[in-house]
């Protein structure tokens, strides 16, 4: 006769889920404070696909990918989430003047830090060459239940590193 476990046999005892609001993202020049939301980071692997007779087989094309992540900021009155924001932009590229900046001035590292019940880092990632692809300073509106201002950030970068 099948035996039926119990949800407490099969977990271990000492189990604890991490927390999605548990988390400190660290990015250069933006208070850690302002973040409300960020995503962890995506990967994407290339496929080929071999064709053979009326058949195929798929592999990898060994070229991974890290996919953009999202990341959204409240933009309070002080400190100003949308002028540290903008402080990033015109590292990019600045619309006064027209001028580029080098990849060594807008490139910047970011941590994400996923916490315990106690603020001890048990997740670490450490995204390198991060760069702005496109920021969002929300939008006005007269009906608007005194909604807070949020700017969402979409950040491109060149490498991940999962430290544990």
């Amino acid at each position: 006769m099948a035996e039926t476990l119990s949800v407490a046999d099969m977990l271990p005892n000492k189990f604890e889920p991490k927390r999605k609001n548990r988390f400190v993202l660290a990015i250069e020049g933006i208070d850690s404070f302002l973040i409300q939301e960020s995503a962890r980071p995506d990967f994407k692997m290339g496929e080929k696909k071999l064709d053979f007779i009326n058949s195929y087989r798929k592999i990898s094309n060994g070229r991974g990918e890290w996919q953009n992540i999202s990341v959204k900021l409240h933009d309070p009155i002080a400190p100003s989430g949308a002028q540290q924001t903008m402080e990033w932009i015109r590292t990019h590229y600045e619309s006064v003047s027209g001028r580029a900046g080098y990849a060594d001035f807008y490139k910047r590292d970011i941590q994400i830090k996923i916490l315990d019940p106690v603020g001890t880092v048990v997740e670490l990632w450490d995204i390198k060459g991060a760069f702005l692809t496109n920021v969002g300073f929300d939008s006005l509106n007269y009906t608007s239940d005194g909604d807070p201002f949020m700017i969402t950030l979409t950040i491109a970068f060149d490498n991940c590193i999962f430290q544990f």
